[in-house]
């Protein structure tokens, strides 16, 4: 049984297919709730390419494919519901490092990246603050 799509899924599901506006797509992110598993009393991230993510996703059945491929023998993780703003504003520029937020990794073309930039996590953390450039 097909889950039905968040509105941030949708909006993700826009931008992949080149539609869309990017602005809405962030806005939406930061009005959702978003699960975050949690590990040794933080939250479940991985680095890439020199940024930390913090791994989110829109559902139960996305954390739960999540859980397949990342929990010792697919069991279930403890996980926190957390909005995106306040995973964005508060706990990315907490981290002390480049850090953004990536949703629903483990969904077949189903992922999106919000990169630490102007326009998506403060200025102060933003890893082109300064530059001009806007998300």
């Amino acid at each position: 049984m097909e889950q039905p799509r968040t509105a941030l899924t949708q909006r993700i599901a826009e931008r992949r297919a080149g539609v869309g506006d990017p602005r809405a797509l962030v806005g939406e992110m930061r009005r959702s709730i978003l699960l975050v598993p949690t590990s040794d009393g933080g939250l479940w991230s991985a680095r890439s390419g020199g940024v930390r993510w913090i791994c989110g996703f829109t559902d139960e059945t996305a954390l739960a494919q999540f859980c397949l491929h990342h929990a010792p023998g697919g069991q279930s993780l403890e996980y926190a519901a957390l909005l995106g703003a306040r995973i964005v504003d508060e706990i990315v520029p907490s981290l002390g490092e480049p850090a953004g937020l990536a949703v629903d990794i483990a969904t077949e073309d189903g992922s999106m990246f919000f990169p630490p930039v102007v326009g998506i996590v403060p200025d102060r953390t933003a890893v082109d603050a300064g530059q001009g450039v806007r998300a």
